[in-house]
């Protein structure tokens, strides 16, 4: 039986190095991810944390493949909700491919190790991706609110 899988696709007006900082750069993804930083070496198989702006650990995991800024790989566990904790680990894959000279297909895909966890990413990642869109497109972000 596959996992519950979610994608999510959109288009944006940058390049591939401009997607790949607002995912990855702390100045950027405190501002895309609701305050939240991610910590790592960003390398494979460096632990990955995601904490959340009041410092409590949201998520966790490794490093699993990167190739900038193409392709980012995350082993993935959500931290801060046992009963989504208990679900156990995913799998994020985030990949960013040329359009045009001036555009670029960001795609993320994540596998999630059930219910509760496909209910959180589908609510999460439209979020955090509409702030990366914004950001990268005309410099400040869609959204402000935290994500409870």
């Amino acid at each position: 039986m596959s996992k519950p899988t979610y994608v999510y696709v959109t288009y944006i007006r940058a390049t591939a190095d401009k997607v790949w900082a607002a995912l990855t750069d702390p100045e950027f993804t405190a501002k895309t991810w609701f305050g939240a930083r991610h910590e790592t070496e960003w390398k494979p198989g460096a632990a990955w944390r995601l904490i959340l702006a009041d410092g409590r650990l949201a998520d966790s995991g490794e490093i699993v493949e990167i190739d900038k800024p193409r392709r980012l790989v995350l082993k993935w566990r959500n931290e801060w909700k046992p009963e989504i904790k208990e679900e156990g680990w995913s799998r994020c894959t985030i990949t960013i491919e040329s359009e045009t000279d001036d555009a670029v297909k960001l795609t993320v895909t994540h596998e999630t190790s059930g219910p509760k966890m496909i209910e959180a990413v589908s609510g999460g990642w439209p979020r955090i991706l509409s702030n990366v869109k914004s950001l990268v497109e005309t410099g400040d972000v869609a959204l402000r609110q935290k994500v409870s």
